[in-house]
């Protein structure tokens, strides 16, 4: 389970480290205030990029802590600035980067519940990877992405895969 979700997850939050790098320096070689792109939306009814950062964190520590029946982690969303979104970003990679292989083993077949508004669901670990936590990461990162790339930030397919 380790395999499946960890090194995703530090690639994710490495290549979301470096889209934000990127958008702090186009803003700056554009005279851009930043607050142009952490407060952007794709549609006003969408979460703000500062937003999508946030979230990409969040699913981020919270996987390897639900799967492992711990407390989930708990970030207060107080960053309004691209180095406090960098701080937040590194916070949750060293979370992460400390589970380790043996603290997932078995991890697949556990019942977990999702307690969400609709209801409680019941999934397994592979479920609650695979189905839940994993397509919600990479949703929040795509959506950062976008809101750069409409807004001008020259980035590419690399930059988004992290290599």
């Amino acid at each position: 389970m380790y395999d499946y979700v960890i090194p995703p997850l530090m690639r994710g939050l490495s290549a979301l480290s470096g889209l934000l790098t990127k958008a702090e320096a186009h803003c700056a070689e554009h005279n851009i205030k930043p607050e142009a792109i952490l407060d952007f939306r794709l549609f006003p009814d969408m979460l703000s990029f500062t937003r999508q950062v946030q979230l990409t964190c969040d699913f981020a520590a919270r996987l390897p802590a639900r799967l492992c029946v711990e407390e989930m982690p708990s970030f207060p969303d107080t960053e309004t600035s691209f180095a406090e979104l960098q701080a937040r970003i590194a916070k949750v990679k060293a979370y992460v980067e400390g589970y380790a292989p043996e603290r997932l083993a078995g991890a697949e077949t556990r019942s977990l519940v999702l307690k969400q508004r609709a209801g409680d669901m019941t999934l397994n670990g592979l479920e609650m990877a695979t189905l839940y936590s994993m397509p919600q990461f990479y949703f929040h990162l795509t959506t950062a992405y976008d809101i750069l790339r409409h807004n001008g930030v020259p980035l590419g397919k690399r930059d988004y895969m992290g290599v």
